[in-house]
């Protein structure tokens, strides 16, 4: 390292692309984008997240954090010959929006060479998360429940889908951002049952659950955005017209203190972290066991997993 002034990068001098507050360094392009790759490597190596002989599968939908993640772990493990990798997108039915995104990954698959398999609430579910919304909006339930059918599914439909491809795990877009605001949520519902399953590997082992994986769990957002855009990758950048529901309130809390106080969203990922192993302890304490739904015999905590619960009524 050696010294620079503000505006050129802390490395070699350069100009600089990006300033980095939590850190305290500026940095150039060659070295942001280095920088990024050489903490998702770190990551991915910690967590032990992609084995010997394994297929992969990566959750595709077009936006930034997923484009990016299939595009760099691509770029990581396209020398190991010894690990497969295919993409899968949901298609919810959201005109106008999912459309524009699903030719997005379309195009990046096919790029790289990458097997890409598209599935549609449509023929899953047998209806759009559009007509969803028409239905709770007219019955009054409305309430900016959208997120919570649409999360619901996809993870259902992503989970049934990369299993029966036969992947190993999938990997998730998941960054700093989408982690920190996912567990505030689950603290702020008193929601355990979420929080252990946050901590990074299944409450139980079974072979109806494909793992998930997200290298980008300590990568803030801003900088996946920027990562993209220095690689000229093309993304969806428009946001759902759904989306609504306190997790944006708690969302913009969370960006204030981080200009206030940057490092603010690491701490709350680390102490999560650090208390997970005692949060996994009292849901299994709690009797825990995993089921498979009565009605699709997909893994389930109760006898009706919530997705045929909300969705098949």
């Amino acid at each position: 390292m050696i010294m620079s002034k503000p505006g050129y990068c802390t490395k070699c001098g350069k100009k600089a692309v990006y300033h980095r507050k939590y850190e305290g360094t500026y940095l150039c392009r060659g070295h942001f984008i280095q920088s990024i790759e050489d903490k998702v490597r770190k990551t991915m190596r910690k967590g032990k997240m992609i084995g010997h002989g394994e297929t992969v599968a990566f959750a595709v939908s077009g936006g930034k954090d997923s484009t990016a993640a299939l595009y760099m772990l691509h770029k990581i493990l396209r020398k190991r010959r010894d690990v497969a990798m295919f993409a899968i997108t949901i298609d919810e039915g959201i005109a106008g929006y999912r459309d524009d995104s699903l030719k997005i990954a379309k195009k990046l698959c096919k790029k790289l060479r990458i097997k890409h398999h598209v599935f549609s609430f449509s023929d899953e579910l047998g209806r759009p998360l559009s007509d969803v919304v028409k239905g709770l909006k007219k019955s009054g339930k409305w309430e900016g429940t959208a997120c919570t059918y649409c999360g619901l599914a996809r993870r259902w439909l992503l989970n049934r889908k990369a299993r029966e491809l036969g992947a190993h795990k999938i990997v998730f877009g998941m960054n700093l951002d989408d982690e920190v605001q996912g567990i505030m949520m689950d603290y702020i519902r008193g929601d355990l049952m979420r929080l252990a399953r946050m901590a990074g590997e299944p409450l139980v082992q079974s072979r109806l659950f494909v793992p998930r994986i997200k290298p980008f769990r300590e990568i803030p957002e801003r900088e996946i955005g920027l990562y993209a855009l220095l690689n000229g990758l093309e993304i969806q950048e428009n946001e759902c017209p759904f989306i609504e529901g306190p997790r944006f309130k708690v969302r913009d809390f969370l960006n204030t203190l981080e200009a206030e106080s940057p490092g603010t969203k690491f701490s709350v990922l680390n102490t999560f972290l650090r208390l997970a192993p005692g949060i996994r302890e009292v849901v299994k304490k709690g009797g825990f066991e995993l089921l498979r739904c009565q009605k699709c015999g997909e893994p389930s905590s109760q006898k009706i997993c919530k997705t045929c619960e909300l969705w098949r009524k």
